[in-house]
């Protein structure tokens, strides 16, 4: 694939409602992401991508939008953007923005007439259905509990993918896509860099709209019919009329997306410029996270992604995002959790097959917060899967403890900057309560240690922008090695006849590997390789073997002897 300026970049995810709060109203906003610009420079981040800002009722937390021009007065108004985006660019940073149009709030305008007129032109920006007998048109599950219908008034019917709150838009309509397509150009002729593309497989339906069998009696599931035949027209029409206009960054969260479609969606000539991999997002055999079987599971997953991927496209690489849970409780057992295997993970994913995003609050090793109430939570899935418990006469305090280990509300707590009141996110009630590990984790401690996790990802980044190592992982090949030794994740990445090696010991235990060898020396003999970076220190050599401790993550300048 040609080289493009997202292939060197770091992107940096903020959900702006948790980041920081700049007038005291306990609610993050744009002005308080301007605040912390020289924050986020200094980590080494080159693109900030600020999730929904738009005006929303917020029942989905700002996927559910009903201005898609305007800024939310909780985060500030649209001159606030203009200068979060003045000043980005000062330093050198891009801003890219969060793209939701498989849906809409049912407060849009567009909604709001619908309802009113079923004969107006918006009408035919959404689904709408009625049966003779007056009931539901099929059996389709949503993808936050019970039906993807909800009923007007009028006896009309009208699809949700998600919330009743968010109605999907209608694609098949020309005239609601060039309706977006004006939008997208909007944004992009404004100054931003490109966008997330949130949902995306999800835009294209089955329009027969038929009841499907399941086994267990119950709602079909929705999330089955993502990617659905014929959705690559509109993603190559909304392509071609504003992502090929602009110099701009594309990722896609797109579920259901295969091996047989990747190159469709992030080859050299796809869809987007890349979408996020989430072939291996969870760990397999989660009761004994840390096991060497369960960290052997996660590699082959990581590894055939990579082959695969490298050689037909490009991915966004993560750990944690808005939806996940902290990635050291995920990944980690609980006695695991601190520095080291935090900076191991942090290793392993920032020098693969593709741009590495890191998420508010990772770079400090942020961690699940303890839920001790649905009261306590704001994330609408869990709500409703909590009600639809109790309906269904069903234990809810297993949805509790399922939503608590891996629910999105983890991510979603204020960012930790300080000892001080509230994380120092807020002077007044924060909209989320903050995690009460807050006054060990925060940026102001980890600063004044050079030892810290946040130091570490400073030098993440810093090796990843040096040159000529930035070409190596921009450009490089990628090529497992190791594969037989257990409980190691490693890796080299090759270009233009120099190799990088990266090589992670996920063992609770010391481990050694084989030596690196370097570029040959004057008499033709090959050098030791530099350890460009490691997480606990050079490792010992012995003879032809290093000495890995257990969580130990290296880089080496240099390939496998």
């Amino acid at each position: 694939m040609a080289a493009e300026w997202w292939k060197k970049a770091v992107v940096y995810q903020i959900y702006p409602r948790s980041f920081k709060d700049s007038n005291g109203d306990g609610i993050g906003d744009l002005n308080g992401i301007t605040e912390k610009l020289d924050y986020l420079k200094e980590l080494g981040v080159d693109v900030i991508w600020v999730s929904p800002m738009y005006c929303s009722p917020m029942d989905d937390n700002g996927y559910d939008i009903s201005d898609y021009y305007k800024v939310d007065p909780m985060f500030g108004t649209n001159d606030d953007m203009d200068r979060l985006l003045a000043e980005a660019e000062k330093r050198g940073m891009k801003v890219i923005l969060d793209l939701v149009v498989n849906h809409c709030s049912d407060e849009h305008q567009w909604f709001v007439k619908a309802k009113q007129d079923p004969d107006c032109e918006e009408a035919g920006y959404f689904y709408f259905r009625r049966k003779e007998d007056g009931g539901e048109p099929n059996n389709w599950r949503s993808n936050f509990g019970g039906s993807v219908w909800t009923e007007l008034p009028d006896g009309r019917w009208y699809f949700h993918t998600f919330s009743k709150k968010q109605p999907d838009l209608n694609w098949e309509n020309p005239k609601l896509r060039e309706k977006i397509y004006e939008m997208i150009n909007w944004w992009l002729e404004k100054g931003v860099a490109g966008f997330r593309v949130d949902a995306i497989t999800f835009i294209k339906k089955d329009l027969t709209f038929a009841s499907r069998e399941t086994e267990d009696g119950l709602r079909y599931p929705i999330e089955n019919l993502t990617d659905y035949p014929g959705i690559g027209d509109f993603l190559a029409e909304m392509k071609e009329k504003c992502f090929d206009l602009h110099d701009c960054m594309t990722v896609a969260e797109a579920p259901g997306v295969g091996e047989e479609t990747f190159r469709r969606y992030a080859g050299e000539h796809g869809y987007f410029s890349m979408i996020f991999d989430f072939t291996w997002e969870n760990m397999e055999g989660e009761a004994d996270k840390s096991s060497v079987e369960a960290v052997e599971r996660w590699k082959q997953r990581i590894l055939k992604s990579q082959r695969f991927t490298s050689e037909i496209g490009w991915n966004g690489l993560f750990l944690e995002n808005h939806d996940q849970s902290r990635c050291v409780n995920k990944y980690l057992e609980k006695d695991q959790i601190g520095y080291a295997g935090a900076s191991a993970m942090a290793v392993m994913y920032f020098y693969l097959y593709g741009t590495p995003f890191i998420y508010q609050g990772q770079e400090i090793g942020m961690t699940n917060a303890v839920w001790n109430s649905i009261e306590e939570m704001d994330d609408v899935r869990a709500k409703g899967m909590y009600r639809e418990a109790l309906e269904q006469k069903k234990d809810p305090q297993k949805v509790l403890e399922y939503f608590g280990e891996l629910g999105r509300d983890n991510a979603r707590t204020p960012m930790q900057w300080c000892n001080e009141k509230n994380a120092g996110f807020t002077e007044g009630t924060p909209w989320l309560k903050v995690n009460e590990n807050y006054q060990d984790i925060n940026v102001k401690a980890q600063e004044a240690r050079d030892d810290s996790l946040l130091a570490f990802y400073r030098r993440l980044t810093a090796l990843r922008h040096q040159e000529p190592y930035a070409s190596v992982f921009a450009e490089g090949t990628v090529r497992p090695v190791m594969e037989e030794l257990p409980a190691v994740i490693a890796y080299e990445r090759e270009w233009n006849g120099r190799t990088v090696t990266v090589a992670v010991n996920f063992k609770k235990t010391e481990q050694e590997i084989p030596a690196i060898n370097g570029a040959l020396s004057a008499a033709g003999n090959p050098t030791e390789g530099t350890c460009l970076l490691s997480n606990e220190g050079e490792p010992e050599r012995i003879g032809e073997r290093y000495l890995l401790k257990a969580y130990q993550a290296v880089v080496f300048d240099g390939k496998m002897v």
